[in-house]
């Protein structure tokens, strides 16, 4: 039997590896031979069944659960995909067998040869021409061979992958995800000379002091005499550490197959490195013969900085900076966990164009490339460990056989990734208990790496104050806000409190966003967090044969919408029975990467510029930046007048450095009788950056200047009726549908795994029957009481309708019951003839608002045609809503149509969608439009919160019993 399959790797947790080199931060992917591309393929359904003599083939890196096989992606949270307690894992073990011949050029003779799996899932068998070489498990970390006993330069080779699906180290990489199975990350083929740079670590200081340590090995064995080692940065000779080679010799630490060097240098009017000014030098390190000749070289790029904890802040050069982060996987909707360089670059430049300025690589080490693009663009980044037990969390934490795998995956990780000036902070895993396991690991780290602090949030979650356990930061998950400014007022807080997780954004959320970071701004001891998360995990799926469509589906998406024929599947979509459903899809962009409504909302919550409003005199203007001048910045005054558009001149922008403000006279001379007036600052970039071409929105700060006079009802027009039918219901040519009382909205995700939609449905809210109690005509007005009869009682309804000049006026109350404690909203609903695909509005936009995620929209004038008012969450759900609406105009082509103009700012929604529509149906390719507009207009309007997981919305953003009152008036145009 093969040796490797005999020892059955899958289920020994105390195997992490055989033939595995250790870990280094060398990189060798320049020059290196790529063995992307098709692969011979076999899926066998067990490690041990027998090869069949027909191949087919598969494309690495990729995941065979994505292309064509029977084997399908399948989404679990916290349970496992399978019944076996740890470390065992399932009989039936899908296992790909990866074949391909390789050519290893003949000038590669006498070199050391060295194969590089970038990923695979979940365990890694390697073969050459039928002889063993090595396994590896980790599935988020590369693993190198050494070749260079069993292939012959000028000769082919045949190189086998073999990838076991299901193993002891699933139950430690239980992350909520999809669980795939392939070789997710790049294969190469590289040689060195025999003299070789192990590993090379760079320690460079925001004073300019850099020190690079690098380790030698000379794969014949002994090193040869005379080696030495040299470096340049940006065009500086490094200096060597004589004393640290004295005490190396002196002392007798290193033996003759091991050798150590140090390289020193001070850099004068050193440019620092942070997340505003990503300031990156040039590295080379050489190792030469004795004779001067190189034998090896290693390429960095340096970004000088410090990161330390002082007290309960953490500090990045000194400063206080605050943690605008979000979680990521590496995710496609096309190829799984595969991302390439252009995937990666447009995640973090989208990143960055909405305000965030961290990372945390939820829950694993990232792609090579992710953290290249974090030191160039500018992210602090939380550099986690690929470990997560959470079905078996409490017993594997302190499992002895599980010992090896935790130190082995954080200490891999940070060999890797320690050059990258992006990591601030190594994070030993995520949400699997506490125990012996991560304290060993955090050991490790702490002798390996001072420079850096560790976080863990299950060491902290007993006591965030404990000062003993394995995490430098107070990380919380989804910790309400009034528990995180307790803690910071109380006096007992001993380290940073930055949330690892909070605002969960699945579907329509991240409701007291600006709330939370108000709290957090103004409190000190909080520093911020890390949104969940990045992406909906929605993979493209085929409708007809509900299979993935693959790596060819690109343009088969656009603004979050999947074509016709296709749509965004979740958990339970591809047939499995064990899933966790739509909990896959709570990212802040769709799975195209289209912004969701909150990414706007976040970046003006980020915004670097702020206004404040001097009354008369002026504005004031703030840096709300850590680092950085105004300089990068352009910007123009654009003054909103309620009854006059808007009116717009060129800004200049004060020289602030960071934190500092200035006051400046108003752009605009308020006209007397302009009513209410906003003044906005439009911010963009000023040249090309990085991450944005020129032009490219930054923020709108806005303060209002003068606010709303109270809105007269428009007088009566005597002796005329506004006709209503028997039932009481407006009759008005263009709607099709007269304005009732809604009490409900298609539940959100939060509304439904928080339990209110639970109750609205037990309160019979999405089923009210209307029956008219009265209906009076007097003094030209006509008064319709009507009740709505629930489960816990009934509601009382009256519309007066009064004629106007030019349409009807209507005053609404609603009387809502004691035990109507908590309900979605209060208002009218009605509908429109079709035709009118034009919404104008004035007040807040132009995307999508609710009452507790209203912090960014400005107020103007706004104008979006109706069909993409609607947000497509990837399970259909109320969507759409703007908040802060003072009047607004459906109209058609021909300029018909119909006005509304409220009372005051209210909350409402004009979409192609009842809220029984979106219920209905689980994905958006189910929805048929209508043709019409279905309108809301609510008086109070629930807010949205994170109950999916996480808080609710704060009681002032809650719909509480008793009367409401609300009016509008309704014209045709």
């Amino acid at each position: 039997m093969d040796p490797l399959l005999a020892l059955r790797p899958w289920q020994a947790p105390e195997v992490t590896s055989w033939g595995r080199l250790p870990m280094n931060a060398v990189d060798r992917r320049a020059g290196a031979l790529k063995l992307d591309g098709d692969w011979r393929f076999q899926l066998l359904p067990t490690p041990h069944a027998p090869l069949a003599d027909v191949w087919s083939s598969a494309y690495v890196p990729g995941v065979w659960t994505m292309q064509g096989t029977d084997d399908l992606p399948q989404y679990t949270n916290v349970r496992m995909p399978f019944a076996e307690f740890p470390p065992a894992s399932p009989p039936a073990d899908p296992t790909g067998v990866y074949e391909r011949e390789v050519d290893v050029p003949a000038e590669w003779a006498g070199r050391r040869i060295v194969l590089q799996v970038g990923a695979a899932e979940s365990v890694l068998l390697v073969h050459v021409d039928g002889r063993p070489v090595g396994v590896s498990k980790d599935s988020r970390l590369a693993a190198e061979f050494d070749l260079s006993a069993v292939v012959s330069p000028g000769e082919r080779a045949v190189v086998r992958l073999t990838v076991v699906k299901w193993s002891d180290a699933s139950h430690i990489e239980d992350q909520d995800q999809w669980w795939h199975g392939g070789i997710t990350r790049s294969v190469l083929l590289y040689a060195t000379d025999p003299l070789h740079l192990a590993d090379v670590t760079v320690r460079a200081g925001r004073y300019g002091d850099l020190r690079v340590d690098c380790r030698v090995r000379d794969a014949g064995g002994a090193l040869p005499e005379g080696w030495y080692v040299s470096g340049e940065l940006a065009g500086h000779l490094l200096t060597q550490d004589t004393e640290f080679d004295r005490a190396n010799a002196e002392d007798d630490r290193v033996s003759d197959f091991l050798g150590e060097a140090r390289l020193l240098t001070t850099v004068a009017d050193v440019r620092t490195w942070n997340a505003e000014t990503p300031e990156l030098y040039d590295l080379t390190v050489r190792l030469h013969r004795a004779d001067g000749t190189v034998a090896d070289a290693s390429h960095h790029r340096v970004g000088f900085r410090d990161v330390e904890i002082d007290g309960r802040d953490l500090l990045v050069n000194g400063e206080r900076v605050f943690i605008r982060g979000v979680n990521r996987h590496d995710f496609h909707p096309l190829t799984g966990r595969t991302v390439s360089y252009d995937d990666l670059r447009g995640d973090l430049a989208l990143l960055k164009r909405f305000g965030f300025n961290a990372i945390r690589t939820s829950h694993y080490p990232n792609d090579p490339t992710l953290y290249d693009l974090a030191d160039e663009l500018g992210f602090y980044v939380v550099d986690e460990a690929d470990i997560e037990s959470h079905d078996h969390a409490h017993e594997i934490a302190d499992d002895p056989r599980y010992l090896n795998a935790f130190v082995d995956r954080v200490a891999r990780m940070v060999l890797r990734d320690k050059n990258h000036p992006s990591i601030i902070i190594w994070s030993l895993g995520n949400e699997s208990d506490y125990g012996a396991n991560h304290d060993a690991a955090a050991g490790w780290v702490r002798r390996h790496d001072p420079t850096r602090p560790l976080q863990y949030e299950g060491a902290a979650k007993l006591d965030w104050a404990a000062t003993d356990d394995a995490s430098d930061i107070a990380c919380p998950m989804y910790a309400p806000i009034e528990d995180c400014v307790a803690h910071a007022l109380s006096g007992r807080q001993t380290r940073p409190l930055i949330q690892c997780e909070y605002s969960h954004a699945m579907g329509n959320s991240n409701g007291t966003l600006a709330d939370h970071w108000a709290a957090i701004e103004s409190t000190p001891g909080l520093q911020g967090g890390f949104i969940w998360e990045f992406w909906d995990h929605g993979i493209l799926q085929h409708v007809n044969d509900g299979r993935p469509v693959g790596r060819g589906g690109a343009g088969l998406y656009d603004n979050g919408v999947a074509a016709p024929g296709h749509r965004w599947a979740y958990g339970g979509d591809f047939g499995e029975t064990i899933h966790d459903g739509a909990f896959i899809a709570d990212g802040v962009v769709f799975p195209d990467r289209t912004p969701k409504p909150v990414m706007s909302e976040h970046r003006e919550i980020a915004a670097p510029v702020r206004l404040e409003c001097l009354r008369h005199e002026g504005v004031v203007v703030g840096n709300h930046q850590h680092f950085r001048g105004l300089d990068w910045l352009a910007a123009e005054w654009r003054l909103s007048l309620a009854d006059g558009g808007t009116l717009t001149a060129p800004a200049e922008l004060p020289d602030l450095r960071p934190g500092e403000t200035a006051a400046v006279p108003l752009p605009f001379e308020l006209p007397e009788d302009g009513g209410e007036a906003w003044l906005t600052l439009h911010v963009t970039t000023a040249d090309d950056e990085p991450w944005a071409p020129r032009g490219t929105v930054v923020c709108v700060p806005q303060v209002r200047l003068r606010a709303a006079a109270p809105p007269s009802p428009p007088p009566p027009v005597r002796n005329r009726f506004v006709e209503v039918d028997g039932d009481g219901l407006l009759v008005h040519p263009l709607l099709t549908s007269a304005p009732t009382l809604s009490l409900w909205r298609a539940p959100t995700d939060n509304d439904e795994l928080g339990g209110m939609a639970v109750n609205w449905r037990a309160w019979g809210l999405d089923a009210l029957e209307r029956k008219v109690v009265d209906v009076r005509r007097t003094d030209g007005r006509v008064t319709v009481a009507a009740e709505y009869a629930g489960e816990t009682g009934v509601v009382r309804h009256t519309q007066v309708f009064t004629a106007v000049e030019g349409g009807i006026h209507i005053e609404e109350s609603a009387e809502l019951p004691d035990a109507l404690t908590d309900v979605a909203r209060v208002g009218s609903v009605f509908e429109t003839v079709p035709g009118l695909d034009l919404m104008e509005w004035y007040g807040q936009g132009p995307w999508e608002s609710y009452p507790d995620r209203a912090f960014g929209p400005p107020v103007g004038h706004h104008s979006v045609p109706v069909d993409e008012l609607f947000t497509p969450y990837l399970r259909p759900q109320e969507s759409g809503g703007r908040h802060g609406v003072r009047r607004f105009t459906l109209s058609a082509p021909d300029a018909t149509g119909l006005t509304v103009a409220l009372d005051e700012p209210r909350q409402v929604s004009v979409t192609r969608y009842r809220a029984e529509d979106l219920t209905s149906v689980a994905h958006h390719d189910e929805l048929v439009p209508r043709s019409g507009c279905v309108v809301h207009l609510d008086a109070a309007h629930r807010g949205l919160g994170t109950a999916s997981c996480g808080p609710d919305t704060s009681p002032p953003y809650l719909v509480a019993p008793g009367i409401h009152r609300w009016s509008w008036t309704l014209r045709a145009l």
